[in-house]
C-alpha cells in the first residue's frame, strides 16, 4: 500500500489537494444547514422577522446549492485521479510481468498474474476513488457533527461522545481479522482462474474424453472454496454496521430521552434538539461510510500488496551481468576459430535442489545444424531456455561468438533467435500479424517466409495473408499450426534457428520438404532442432542424446549408432514403429 500511496499517487498529490479543498468546502455546506435550521426555530420565527426568515431561507438554499455543486466537482475529479492513477499502475504491472525472469514467473504463475492486472487493479482502482470522496466527506461530516453538537448542546454531546471508543473498537477488531481473509480469497481466486483456464484452453480433449462432470465436479470444488472465503470475509466485515448501528441508535434513544428533559426543564429549546438530531444523523451515516470504507480498504490493501510482491520483483534488466570473457580455440592452422555457440560445463536446477542438467557441453560453428534427442523429461527444451537466457545457469558457461550471454542484454541476445517453441501460441488475427508479430516485416517478407515453411498453398486456399485466425488458431489442423509458427521464425531471417518439437504434426514428406527449404536458403543460420523423431535429426552435423539431463551421446547419426546405446534403442524402438 505504501508503494500506491506515496509513489503513484505523488503526481496526483496537487490535484487530489484540490479535489480535498472543494470537498471540505461542500461538506461545511452540508454542516450548516442544521444550524440555520435550529436559529430560525429559536430565534428568528418567534421574532416574527419575515425579511429575516426569508434572508435565512435564502442562506439556506445556496448552502445546499454550493454543497450540490462542490460535492459534483469534488466526485468527479476524485474518479478522474482514481482512474489514471489505476491507468499508471495497470501499464507498470502490464511492462514488469513482460520482464519477470521466468523462474519468478513460473512461481508467481500465469493465473495468479492474470488475478493481479484485473481483479487486484480493479480493488485498488475502488479503493483510491472511495478515499478520495467518501475518505474526506465522512471524517469531516463526522469531526465537524461533534463539534456543532458541542456548541448546541455540551450535555447531549458528551452522550453520544460516549459512544466513540465502543465504535473504534469494533472498526480496529474487524479490520484486523478481514484483511487476512480477504488476502486468502484472493490466493483462492488464482486458483479459480487457473482452473477456468485449463478447462476452458482444453475444451475439446474434455468432451473427447467425456471428462465433463469430472471437470465440473472439479470447478465446483474451488468454486465451493473461493465462495466459502468469500463468504467468511464478507461476514466478518458485514458485523461492523449493524454493530455501529445499534450503538448508535442507543446513544439516540439517550439523547432524546435526554433532550426530552432538558427542554422540560428550560435548559435546551426545541429548535436545538431537532438540529442535534439532525447532527446525530449525519455523524451516523457518516460512520456507516467510514465503516463501509473499511470493507473496500482491506480488500485493496491485500491486493495491493499482491500488486507490490510483483512490481518490487527485480526483473530482466536488472539482471547481473557477467564479467567481460570471450571463449575461442585454435584451428588446425594455428588461427584462433570462434565457435558460434558453446556450452561449457552447464548445469541447472529449475528448484535450486535436484539438477535438471548436468554437465552438458557442445559446440556449434555458424551455420552447423544441432539435433537433440532424447526420452520426455531429459532436459532439451532446458537446455534452449537456457541458451536464450530464460534462466541463467547454476554452472558453467553458454558462449555466443566467443561472449558469455550474461554479458548481453537479453532483449538484444533474443532478437538474433528465431524460435517455435512445443507448445506456442497464435494469436487472434490475421496470419500476417501472426507471422510479423509486430517486428515491422513486410507482406512480401511474410510470404516468402509462408513458402519456405511450406504453408503458401493452405494460406492461399484460406483467402491469403490477411485471413484472420481465430484464438490459438483454433481454425486450423495441427500441422497448418505448426507451418505458421515456423513461418514466423524465419520472417525475421534469424541467425540461429529453434526449431523445439516443432514438426511433429507434419507429415514425413512435408517434414522432408522444409528440411530441404532450410538447407538450400538457411544454409548459414546455425539451427538446433530438438525432436522426438531420429528422421528428423539424423542429418543434422551434431546430435545431442539426453538422458536424464545427462549427456548420453554426441556425434554424428553414424558415430552415435555405432558408440550410443540410448540412441540406437530409441532408433531400432522408431524403426519397429
Amino acid at each position: 500500500m505504501k508503494k500506491i500511496i506515496f509513489y503513484y499517487l505523488k503526481p496526483f498529490y496537487l490535484r487530489m489537494a484540490g479535489g480535498f479543498v472543494i470537498k471540505f468546502t461542500g461538506t461545511l455546506m452540508d454542516l450548516f444547514l442544521p444550524w440555520a435550521l435550529a436559529y430560525m426555530i429559536d430565534t428568528v420565527i418567534p421574532a416574527n422577522g419575515r425579511r429575516e426568515i426569508l434572508m435565512w431561507g435564502v442562506f439556506m438554499l445556496a448552502c445546499s446549492v454550493l454543497a450540490v455543486t462542490f460535492n459534483i466537482a469534488a466526485n468527479r475529479m476524485a474518479s478522474r485521479v482514481a482512474g489514471d492513477a489505476i491507468y499508471v499502475i495497470r501499464n507498470d504491472l502490464f511492462e514488469k510481468v513482460m520482464y519477470l525472469p521466468a523462474q519468478q514467473a513460473d512461481e508467481l504463475s500465469g493465473p495468479s498474474l492474470i488475478s493481479r492486472l484485473t481483479t487486484d487493479t480493479y480493488h485498488v482502482h475502488q479503493m483510491l476513488g472511495r478515499i478520495q470522496r467518501l475518505g474526506v466527506r465522512a471524517p469531516i461530516l463526522l469531526a465537524g457533527g461533534m463539534v456543532m453538537t458541542l456548541l448546541l448542546d455540551p450535555v447531549l454531546a458528551g452522550i453520544l461522545l460516549g459512544t466513540l471508543p465502543l465504535l473504534t473498537m469494533v472498526v480496529v477488531v474487524v479490520s484486523k481479522r478481514s484483511i487476512p481473509l480477504y488476502g486468502s480469497l484472493q490466493e483462492s481466486l488464482d486458483q479459480f482462474v487457473r482452473v477456468v483456464r485449463e478447462d476452458i484452453a482444453g475444451i475439446r480433449v474434455i468432451k473427447a474424453l467425456s471428462r465433463e462432470d469430472y471437470e465440473r465436479k472439479r470447478f465446483g470444488e474451488i468454486n465451493r472454496e473461493v465462495t466459502e472465503r468469500e463468504r467468511k470475509a464478507a461476514m466478518t466485515a458485514a458485523v461492523t454496521s449493524p454493530a455501529m448501528n445499534a450503538l448508535l441508535n442507543l446513544g439516540l434513544v439517550a439523547v432524546v430521552l435526554a433532550g426530552a428533559v432538558r427542554v422540560n426543564a428550560g435548559l435546551s429549546q426545541v429548535g436545538r434538539i431537532l438540529a442535534f438530531m439532525t447532527y446525530f444523523t449525519i455523524i451516523l451515516n457518516a460512520l456507516l461510510s467510514i465503516s463501509r470504507m473499511f470493507v473496500v480498504v482491506s480488500k485493496a490493501a491485500a491486493s495491493a500488496e499482491r500488486i507490490a510482491q510483483v512490481l518490487e520483483t527485480k526483473d530482466e534488466r536488472a539482471w547481473k551481468k557477467a564479467e567481460t570473457g570471450t571463449f575461442g580455440k585454435l584451428g588446425e592452422d594455428g588461427e584462433a576459430r570462434i565457435p558460434h555457440i558453446v556450452f561449457d560445463r552447464v548445469s541447472f536446477s529449475y528448484n535450486k535442489t535436484m539438477d535438471n542438467l548436468t554437465d552438458i557441453s557442445f559446440s556449434l560453428n555458424h551455420g552447423e545444424t544441432l539435433g537433440i534427442i532424447g526420452s520426455t523429461g531429459s532436459g532439451k527444451s532446458t537446455v534452449v531456455s537456457l541458451l536464450m537466457r530464460f534462466y541463467d545457469v547454476d554452472q558453467g558457461q553458454i558462449w555466443l561468438d566467443g561472449k558469455d550471454i550474461r554479458t548481453m542484454e537479453p532483449g538484444s541476445l533474443r532478437r538474433r533467435f528465431g524460435v517455435v517453441f512445443q507448445n506456442d501460441v497464435l494469436f487472434a488475427g490475421d496470419i500476417y500479424e501472426n507471422v510479423s508479430l509486430g517486428r515491422g516485416i513486410g507482406q512480401e517478407q511474410v510470404k516468402r517466409a509462408l513458402v519456405h515453411a511450406r504453408a503458401e498453398d493452405f494460406v492461399e486456399e484460406k483467402g491469403g495473408v490477411l485471413e484472420k485466425l481465430e484464438i490459438r488458431g483454433a481454425n486450423l489442423s495441427g500441422g497448418q499450426k505448426q507451418r505458421i509458427l515456423i513461418a514466423r521464425a524465419l520472417a525475421g531471417c534469424p541467425e540461429i534457428l529453434i526449431l523445439d518439437d516443432s514438426s511433429s504434426a507434419l507429415d514425413y514428406r512435408t517434414d522432408g520438404e522444409l528440411q530441404r527449404e532450410l538447407r538450400e536458403h538457411f544454409a548459414g543460420t546455425t539451427c538446433i532442432v530438438i525432436a522426438q523423431r531420429i528422421r528428423s535429426v539424423m542429418g543434422a552435423d551434431h546430435i545431442l542424446v539426453l538422458e536424464e539431463g545427462r549427456v548420453a551421446g554426441y556425434g554424428t547419426h553414424s558415430e552415435l549408432m555405432e558408440k550410443c546405446e540410448v540412441y540406437r534403442e530409441i532408433e531400432r524402438s522408431q524403426m519397429e514403429g
